[in-house]
């Protein structure tokens, strides 16, 4: 797989080492990368140039990557060359970082974006994720298909501890993706017993979340996930 990673800050050096270690083809854009910084990482190709400028694009020939990150610590650059790589080259997945929670409406398809990363958002779902028993918890959002992932631990008062898969009433377009127990990731199977502590992972639209939430937990206290104000 061919991944374009827009800056080379920490974020995006992170990135990029990972996906190298992964055996992918890596293709840093960042305006100020220098020998220094590309000697850290000899082997990804490195472009120095604006990535918000279509020029530097068409030099790196974005249509020829798979992928495009967009990890700089400037949501209007993440915005801007989620944006190009969609429109004008036509990439098939945009990942964007989001920097300030109150941007997070804009990192969605009108701008180009499949999947936004907050990492505020996600820091907040993480503790919410090892403290709450019982509560549903948004972990992430893929902005293009308005489909959510989210979790539930399974509390004792649960209905459905003890029983099968199976015979969980989802509601609409809601899909059990696994099963979190001592440490494994188990198959959601038909057959498979709930039990109490199960870490469950859901793909479900927003508007299934509180039906899912009551449905695992009839005395949850489900929160609306709204979007920040100014």
């Amino acid at each position: 797989m061919r991944v374009a990673v827009i800056g080379a800050g920490s974020v995006g050096r992170s990135i990029a080492r990972e996906l190298i270690h992964n055996d992918h083809d890596v293709l840093l854009i960042d305006s100020e990368s220098d020998d220094e910084r590309t000697a850290r990482m000899p082997a990804a190709e490195w472009l120095r140039g604006d990535a918000c400028e279509l020029s530097t694009l068409a030099q790196a020939r974005m249509e020829t990557y798979d992928h495009v990150v967009c990890a700089t610590g400037d949501d209007k650059v993440n915005l801007v060359v989620s944006f190009l790589a969609k429109t004008e080259f036509g990439v098939n997945r945009t990942v964007a970082r989001v920097n300030n929670p109150r941007n997070e409406w804009l990192f969605t398809d009108a701008w180009g974006v499949d999947v936004a990363v907050s990492t505020p958002r996600l820091m907040t779902a993480l503790v919410e994720e090892a403290v709450a028993v019982g509560d549903l918890v948004r972990l992430f959002e893929f902005q293009q298909g308005n489909v959510h992932m989210v979790e539930l631990t399974m509390p004792d008062s649960s209905p459905h501890v003890g029983h099968r898969v199976g015979d969980v009433p989802l509601p609409e377009d809601t899909t059990m993706v696994t099963i979190l127990r001592d440490g494994r990731a188990l198959s959601p199977l038909p057959d498979e017993l709930l039990e109490v502590g199960d870490e469950v992972l859901f793909m479900c639209p927003p508007q299934a979340e509180g039906d899912l939430a009551l449905t695992l937990n009839p005395d949850t206290h489900h929160r609306e996930f709204d979007e920040d104000e100014d």
